[in-house]
């Protein structure tokens, strides 16, 4: 059962080069690897995947840049197996990370989503622990019987709108699931929270295997980061969960309904943001970081 994963491209190619070699390292050698390039402004990137003799590989350049969400469509336009893997281009697989995902995939068969264990690394690749994933992983990560704990449906959603614990570029999908629901449009910096609540609003089910094999990259130059400080990540983030409140009270979960309007670990994060906001944002970022916390 070959694997595709996807690495949609916009970044430090240097980052980039090292995670398509950590893809390369696999143990389990039946992976498909597409890079869809979206008009990254750099030559050596087409002439590093020319010289790389290896038919897994595949690179392609968009026309036109497509932006974040649109490039995320046009991977899950082109996939053609079972599963896949939507991979950041700065982020590290380990070598057991597919022989871990099969292992899910044959244990959880159902699953929509599977998330890996994760570790965190920081620009330069060193292992870091900042609050907001000691908070993911020691408080809201579920825990399960036999290693895999098993999430569908409501007990998914409410798990997931109590804090977002997952890692989207470490998660392996069925690839019908997405090709079945679609990115909600107008909410690009928490996308990948509202796809998997939609999932779980149609009764899917997640696996969560705790075993690691994936670092993610954290650093002060992503995207997150800067949507932190100019007010654009709170404002989204209290835009969907206004809306996954009314979703959850249209399905009669009450209990999901209940956690999105108190957004208690939205809020908290709202409150460990607020020093590096108040230091370093804008005034846009400064008065979103407030209104998160503060506004019901």
């Amino acid at each position: 059962m070959t694997i595709e994963i996807f690495v949609p491209f916009w970044g430090d190619p240097a980052l980039l080069y090292a995670t398509i070699d950590s893809v390369r390292a696999q143990r389990d050698e039946d992976w498909r690897l597409i890079v869809i390039d979206d008009c990254y402004p750099d030559a050596s990137v087409p002439e590093y995947f020319a010289d790389i003799d290896d038919e897994r590989i595949e690179y392609v350049r968009n026309e036109v840049n497509l932006g974040i969400t649109e490039n995320y469509r046009e991977a899950i336009r082109r996939a053609t197996t079972e599963h896949i893997v939507i991979l950041g281009c700065d982020d590290l697989l380990h070598p057991d990370y597919l022989t871990v995902i099969r292992r899910t995939i044959a244990a959880v068969p159902h699953a929509d989503v599977v998330q890996p264990g994760v570790v965190v690394i920081d620009e330069n690749g060193t292992v870091i622990s900042p609050l907001v994933d000691k908070v993911k992983q020691r408080l809201l990560a579920p825990r399960g019987q036999d290693g895999i704990a098993i999430l569908t449906g409501q007990g998914m959603a409410t798990s997931l709108i109590r804090g977002d614990w997952l890692y989207w570029p470490s998660l392996a999908f069925r690839t019908e699931t997405l090709t079945r629901i679609d990115f909600r449009d107008g909410l690009p910096i928490i996308q990948d929270l509202a796809l998997l609540m939609d999932i779980a609003f149609e009764g899917g089910t997640l696996a969560y295997n705790p075993t690691t094999v994936f670092s993610y990259r954290r650093h002060g130059g992503s995207a997150s980061q800067k949507t932190l400080l100019d007010g654009r990540r709170f404002r989204d983030e209290r835009t969907y969960y206004a809306q996954a409140r009314h979703i959850a009270a249209e399905h009669g979960w009450r209990r999901t309904a209940t956690t999105a309007r108190i957004r208690l670990m939205s809020r908290l994060h709202g409150v460990a943001e607020l020093p590096g906001v108040l230091r370093k944002g804008t005034p846009a970022g400064i008065q979103s970081t407030l209104a998160h916390i503060f506004a019901w």
